[in-house]
């Protein structure tokens, strides 16, 4: 795990001192409320609903145990005892105190972590796959390439006001476990016919009012090109993209207004001056981000006899076998194994994680993960290294915790943004409507039954639930003051990713749980054997589903 270095550790404590005296301004009457929105955004702070909502950054979704009881002390003293995992793998607060911000953003920065960049018109936090490092389908670990761009971005004064802002997903596996085709740009690390690594480039991807699978800008580019070429998409998105329209500033628009071609031959002329200067990557750079992210002290297990152990476990214990099934990830090391920590019990809004719980957490990662966890942007936590040998024991705990819900991919691991309850975006709630699902669908065996599904709900046409690109997506609208739910079917955030359709008018929120159901009734009635939910929507289409839920009754 990447370390903060002399730089910095400096540019934190520099940008904390400064939004300090800028928030004591602010507070005093000496800034205007327009002056003080972008010092405050470009530090991760927003004016919500109800109080300000402070937005940390988790870079590349990695988080150590010192950070983690960090966050519970945060929530503990300066918040309501929790915080939230977002979709962009970061930690937010909800009800912090204006005048406290500085001081969290202090505490924060003697644990290595800050809020700089994780809103406003910049470069924000870049994300990857939760896996990354461990995954036995990796071609490249993707996280020293995540951190070299952490670097480049963090500050970076030419891109510090960019038309709208801007995000990096990036990928080392055929897998897409980051959603990289609907990011402004999306990172596939990959190896050529020859060998050598380098990436394959989309542009042009994102959600929100105007949702946008990315397309392709190049096949393959050699991985010491990585910043020169990103920095050719900048300049190009920054000179070309629109400002007088906030609706129309996203680099996909402009992408989109272009064509891929043209926008192509801009970048790669704009590259043509740049390629090969300072910014080139040189393999001593390369090796120096890669002696961060090196496996931790494994150790030789024999794979065959704990997996016997545990399967004898499981065949005697159906709760353990059940979170085995659902909650564990294979590990490229034999006799280890990763676990996925469920923030989606009913009845706690999906994200959600307490005080308490962030200590129990970080003690479990001293106890049982070389003392790392990871957040995801479907809004759980990962460990990535527990041994096999102490899986039935680490389950123990993480069940009395209230982390073992073996939910992990179905139905009611859903994505939910904090909609109308906490934000002043959302046209309606989200929560409430999670709940209810979570609720109606409470029985597993059912839940099973159905298997792999993705339902993500937004409480507006931003996009944070990424309702695009649910199998099922729920978006929350207005109509005439009164909150109302869309459907859409068919979307996906993974490899073969596609925008889902809407199925028709909207509905009112009481009504979602028996729509929802109707819609898994069409699918259990029409679907062949083996087929998930998206396969049968694939081959039947829409109709089938619109039929049965506006049926007249």
């Amino acid at each position: 795990m990447y370390k903060y270095d002399q730089y910095d550790n400096q540019i934190i404590q520099d940008r904390v001192s400064q939004f300090r005296g800028q928030t004591e301004r602010y507070l005093n009457g000496q800034l205007k409320e327009e002056e003080f929105l972008p010092l405050r955004l470009q530090n991760g702070l927003y004016v919500q609903r109800l109080a300000p909502m402070l937005r940390i950054n988790v870079p590349y979704g990695m988080i150590n145990s010192a950070q983690l009881r960090r966050l519970a002390h945060i929530a503990r003293h300066y918040d309501k005892g929790y915080c939230h995992v977002s979709t962009r793998q970061n930690i937010q607060f909800n009800w912090p105190d204006l005048a406290e911000v500085p001081d969290i953003l202090a505490e924060l920065a003697e644990v290595e972590m800050h809020a700089t960049q994780s809103s406003g018109n910049c470069i924000r936090n870049t994300t990857s796959d939760q896996f990354a490092g461990i995954a036995a389908d990796e071609i490249v670990d993707p996280r020293p390439y995540c951190e070299i761009v952490r670097q480049w971005s963090s500050l970076h004064p030419e891109f510090a006001f960019l038309p709208r802002k801007f995000k990096i997903a990036v990928t080392g596996s055929d897998t897409d476990r980051a959603a990289i085709q609907v990011h402004d740009v999306g990172l596939q690390v990959i190896k050529n016919e020859a060998g050598e690594t380098g990436f394959r480039v989309l542009v042009g991807g994102g959600l929100g009012r105007t949702p946008v699978i990315g397309s392709l800008l190049r096949e393959f580019l050699p991985e010491e090109h990585l910043l020169t070429y990103l920095d050719s998409i900048l300049r190009v998105y920054n000179l070309l993209g629109r400002r007088d329209n906030k609706y129309k500033a996203r680099i996909k628009i402009l992408v989109k207004a272009m064509g891929i071609g043209a926008f192509k031959e801009k970048v790669e002329a704009e590259w043509a001056h740049i390629k090969g200067g300072p910014a080139t990557l040189t393999q001593e750079e390369i090796e120096r981000s890669k002696s961060f992210f090196t496996s931790p002290l494994y150790e030789e297990i024999d794979d065959v006899s704990v997996q016997a152990d545990i399967d004898g476990i499981a065949a005697d214990n159906i709760a353990f076998s059940k979170w085995l099934t659902r909650n564990t990830f294979a590990h490229k090391v034999p006799g280890y194994i990763a676990a996925v920590l469920s923030l989606k019990p009913t009845g706690v809004a999906p994200g959600d994680i307490t005080d308490n719980q962030l200590d129990i957490i970080a003690d479990l990662a001293d106890k049982y993960s070389f003392g790392e966890a990871r957040t995801t942007h479907d809004q759980n936590i990962v460990l990535t290294d527990i041994k096999k040998s102490e899986l039935f024991e680490f389950w123990k705990t993480v069940k009395a915790a209230g982390f073992a819900t073996p939910n992990i991919g179905t139905l009611t691991d859903m994505i939910c943004c904090p909609g109308g309850d906490f934000c002043s975006l959302a046209n309606a709630k989200s929560i409430p409507v999670a709940e209810a699902i979570q609720r109606r669908f409470d029985d597993l065996d059912y839940v099973y039954d159905i298997g792999d599904l993705d339902l993500n709900i937004s409480g507006c046409m931003n996009a944070c639930g990424h309702h695009h690109v649910g199998h099922i997506g729920v978006l929350g609208v207005d109509k005439k003051g009164k909150e109302f739910y869309q459907v859409q079917l068919g979307g996906s955030a993974n490899e073969d990713a596609a925008l889902g359709k809407v199925l028709g008018p909207a509905f009112e929120q009481d009504d979602m749980p028996d729509i929802i159901d109707k819609l898994l009734n069409v699918y259990v009635d029409q679907r062949n054997e083996d087929e998930l939910f998206i396969d049968t929507y694939s081959r039947i289409g829409l109709q089938p589903f619109k039929e049965s839920v506006y049926a007249k009754q």
